[in-house]
């Protein structure tokens, strides 16, 4: 019993060290923390945070807020999901008390998606530190620019705690967000995937006057990170991003069928055990549509058959078939065109099934937010074919490329 006890405990020695040992990159919190978090010292601290703003130990910036003998961590903010990510997606965040520190966290997804006067009132320093996903549909880059505006607006210094952009630093695709289809996901004129960590784009939000007021913003840079690092060689633990992003891969999927899965005419996986990872229905034939897949030789990728029920959302408990999509060179893979390709197939294959013919169109308008505009949707449905739209697609990529550099932090 003494023997099994010692193994047992070494493991969990062992297991709960392993962060520390294999990271090779410190976040910002932890930088902030190796300088005594001077820039918050004696000041009264508002923190935007969820459950994946932690240290390589996992510990919660909240905790190490709190703890820290020198900051006064007065309020909490929560986005989507909640601080704590006690929240469904979609789901309204509630005002409520941190159970864990006693401070009070004031909802940024329900009422107002904004911090208003009062929610900042006795704050001198508002602090963000949520892990991003590369991608300009999720929310978390919308809050980070609202509460820039309010920080502006009330006179109070913001601060990034920077993160990886799991997609890297490369990876750019899409056309910017235009005028009429700016919303919570896509509030910002950038393309799909921008290839910046969150830090990087508050300089370039704040610096371009991408915001209605420009504010005191200070990034507290990573150490380690590199534009080209994969999160498996940041050593980094990853922690779910929302449900929907359990794994560390799951970022990487999300841009291949996010937009498509707007629509709920096909499932994408999510309800079942590979969100975004997959595209299936009922009326599916898999080695049919893996095979026609496979055939247009798209660089990176690879398309296998399946078969699966979804656990709940679209085609909750019916047998559907239809493709895993793998990713087996992830330099190569443009990510965000699979999805056309895959409705261009569906429509060879199953006429009849031609998604916007049979999809709700009540779901265009998230469509089109989604991808930035309606161009994509009208001009793709006339011939149902990606090279339609590729060039408007890829149109804003070097602007892009060329804008955004100038506020890169990393090589």
């Amino acid at each position: 019993m003494k023997l099994k006890t010692f193994l047992l405990s070494s493991f969990i020695v062992a297991l709960s060290s392993c962060t520390t040992d294999t990271a090779t990159v410190k976040t910002g919190i932890e930088v902030l923390r190796d300088n005594n978090f001077d820039i918050l010292a004696g000041k009264r601290v508002g923190l935007i945070t969820n459950p994946t703003g932690v240290d390589s130990h996992l510990k919660s910036t909240i905790d190490i807020l709190y703890d820290a003998k020198n900051v006064q961590l007065v309020a909490l903010f929560g986005p989507e999901h909640g601080v704590r990510g006690d929240v469904h997606a979609g789901d309204k965040v509630d005002n409520t008390t941190d159970s864990k520190t006693g401070v009070p966290v004031f909802s940024i997804f329900g009422k107002t998606r904004k911090p208003t006067p009062e929610m900042l009132k006795g704050i001198d320093v508002l602090v963000y530190d949520i892990q991003d996903i590369g991608c300009r549909s999720y929310t978390f880059i919308s809050t980070m620019g609202l509460a820039m505006e309010a920080a502006a607006e009330n006179n109070i210094d913001f601060v990034v705690l920077d993160r990886p952009n799991p997609l890297g630093g490369i990876k750019i695709e899409g056309n910017y967000a235009e005028d009429g289809f700016i919303s919570f996901v896509s509030q910002f004129k950038i393309p799909y995937l921008y290839a910046q960590t969150c830090g990087e784009l508050a300089i370039m939000l704040n610096e371009e006057k991408m915001l209605s007021k420009k504010c005191r913003l200070h990034v507290v840079k990573m150490e380690g990170w590199t534009r080209e690092m994969t999160w498996e060689e940041t050593g980094l633990e990853w922690v779910l991003a929302s449900p929907h992003i359990p794994h560390k891969h799951s970022a990487l999927f999300y841009p291949i069928t996010g937009i498509l899965g707007e629509l709920y005419y096909v499932s994408i996986g999510v309800g079942y055990t590979l969100p975004f990872q997959i595209v299936g229905a009922p009326w599916m034939e898999a080695d049919k549509l893996a095979n026609a897949m496979n055939a247009l030789n798209l660089k990176g990728l690879h398309f296998r058959p399946i078969h699966f029920k979804p656990f709940y959302s679209t085609f909750k408990g019916e047998n559907c078939q239809g493709v895993e999509i793998h990713i087996t060179d992830y330099s190569q893979a443009k990510l965000s065109e699979v999805q056309f390709y895959i409705m261009q197939v569906l429509n060879d294959l199953y006429p009849d099934k031609t998604v916007f013919n049979n999809a709700d169109t009540a779901r265009y308008s998230m469509f089109d937010k989604v991808s930035g505009s309606d161009y994509i949707r009208t001009t793709f449905t006339k011939r149902y074919r990606f090279e339609d739209i590729a060039d408007y697609w890829y149109k804003d990529v070097d602007a892009y490329r060329a804008l955004s550099s100038k506020y890169y932090l990393y090589e």
